[in-house]
């Protein structure tokens, strides 16, 4: 037996306590997390410390160090996220549908827990207790795998979290952690068939494809985030602006970030001086189409590669293209999106309209930013991940999510004939 069966044999004994809890319950021990993670921010921040000065002394960028960073703010967040999950209806037990048959046979549909989710992830601890707590209240164990850059700020949350939960009557193994960060573990993550029911990766591009690549485990694919915004002909360019700036520079390390910005080609010499002179406050990094370096200036603006357009960049830089109407803005999100989040800026209703039916993203946006995509903003209290694929989950997963289905039968002697 090896190291993750272990793990996933000590989890599958306690599934079913979790499983079958009460929503009472579960939400207690929520509260007793929220508890315990603003009484230990002392010890969570200094052990982040650790992992931080770690980052810096590999030359982690930035903003993959913002990612990385747990403040005051950030665990009181942490904290808040698990109360909001107790005032969120308990998805386990919800009633799907159903139908009395006509030979009487009454059939219900109804929500169920998942079993046992593994979840492999980078450098940011905070999915450490958004993933427990989401995992939690939908009645599902859970096994964490985080990056080595989190590895302390990891194992500090965990304890922290598994001693709260056992407080309120459940095993501790409900919540686990993989602290051997070796990548062969991970690999035995992928192949883990009858201890891990589904598995979640989050995380870039390497990561994401790694895991679809090599799992046999089913898999719910979290996606990588290319975003765009476009600038229709009719735009309030001053929203345009402000939209555009939160989206890359509110926080750029983050999937639901702006990575690239369409142009109409009628508002572009208007538009792309106020849109430099706001990201110049925050040192973004230009790369354009050859219209948009002869509005800015060549020595302004980097020339954009095709591998610009299709890049994900986590930083300050973004990739700017005029082009001449709606459908072409169309044509390029359809070949460089990650299917993850797009956003036109118009204040015409036919632009939006024919925006949000053609472009196949899993969030389209009219006149707000991008960064919306988030599973508290929804309302869904946290999230586990944005996923970018069509089957059972799309968008930010929520509870509902982490569920699956049972089908009830009730009958009175029935046979089929």
């Amino acid at each position: 037996m090896n190291y993750i069966e272990r793990m996933g044999e000590k989890a599958r004994a306690c599934k079913s306590e979790l499983a079958n809890a009460s929503s009472s319950q579960k939400n207690e021990a929520l509260l007793q997390i929220a508890h315990a993670l603003r009484r230990g921010a002392a010890d969570i921040k200094r052990a982040n410390e650790i992992d931080l000065k770690n980052a810096a002394a590999r030359g982690m960028s930035e903003s993959m160090q913002d990612r990385l960073r747990l403040d005051d703010k950030r665990i009181e967040g942490m904290a808040a996220a698990c109360e909001k999950l107790c005032a969120l209806a308990d998805p386990i037990g919800e009633v799907m549908g159903g139908e009395v048959r006509p030979n009487g046979m009454r059939i219900t549909k109804v929500r169920v827990p998942m079993g046992v989710i593994g979840i492999i992830y980078e450098a940011r601890p905070n999915v450490t207790a958004d993933a427990a707590a989401l995992c939690l209240k939908s009645g599902n164990a859970v096994i964490l795998r985080g990056g080595k850059e989190a590895i302390n700020s990891n194992i500090e949350l965990i304890k922290i979290m598994r001693r709260a939960v056992a407080l309120a009557g459940f095993p501790e193994d409900i919540i686990q952690l993989v602290e051997d960060t070796d990548r062969g573990i991970a690999l035995e993550m992928m192949q883990a068939n009858g201890c891990i029911d589904v598995l979640i990766p989050r995380g870039g591009a390497k990561l994401i494809q790694s895991v679809v690549k090599n799992a046999t485990v089913p898999v719910i694919e979290t996606g990588t985030g290319n975003c765009h915004v476009y600038v229709d002909a009719t735009a309030d360019l001053d929203m345009a602006v402000d939209i555009v700036d939160n989206g890359k520079t509110q926080r750029p390390s983050v999937c639901n970030a702006v990575e690239s910005c369409l142009v109409h080609r009628d508002v572009a010499e208007d538009f792309l001086p106020m849109l430099k002179a706001r990201l110049d406050k925050h040192n973004v990094e230009i790369r354009g189409c050859a219209l948009t370096r002869m509005i800015l200036g060549e020595e302004n603006v980097k020339p954009a590669t095709q591998e610009d357009f299709a890049t994900e960049f986590l930083d300050y830089i973004i990739s700017i293209r005029v082009v001449d109407s709606l459908g072409e803005a169309i044509e390029h999100i359809a070949k460089y999106s990650t299917g993850h989040s797009e956003c036109i800026v118009t204040e015409s209703l036919f632009s939006a309209e024919e925006f949000q039916k053609r472009v196949d993203s899993a969030a389209v946006y009219v006149n707000c930013s991008t960064r919306f995509t988030d599973g508290d903003e929804f309302g869904l209290g946290a999230e586990i991940g944005i996923s970018t694929q069509k089957l059972h989950a799309r968008g930010p997963m929520g509870l509902r999510e982490l569920t699956t289905m049972k089908w009830l039968i009730n009958g009175n002697g029935q046979i089929r004939k």
